[in-house]
């Protein structure tokens, strides 16, 4: 598994560093409502948004796994608490089946 995902892995980041290199003229960013600006190269500003955005997607997606996650425990509880009950009710069933048998 870890040799596939050397596979995948090296050459996205031949892609990256290749892209890096070949955009390096400055573009000047600013946050529009202020007067911050920032001067960058392009590549820096593009890949910078892609992980920001990259991060957030995950993030958006972990939120609904939690979720499932929750939902997940509190089922594997209430088969639990089934499955004592089941046992319980089982080892009555047994145990007056032999004093019937017995008196």
């Amino acid at each position: 598994m870890t040799f596939i995902r050397l596979i995948v892995a090296l050459p996205c980041l031949l892609l990256l560093v290749l892209f890096a290199l070949s955009n390096p003229q400055p573009v000047q960013l600013a946050l529009w409502p202020t007067d911050l600006s920032l001067q960058s190269p392009l590549s820096v500003a593009v890949l910078g948004a892609s992980a920001l955005f990259f991060l957030l997607g995950g993030f958006v997606v972990s939120l609904g796994v939690f979720g499932q996650r929750r939902r997940a425990r509190l089922a594997e509880r209430r088969v639990q608490i089934l499955e004592n009950e089941m046992r319980a009710v089982r080892q009555r069933s047994n145990s007056s089946a032999l004093a019937t048998i017995d008196g």
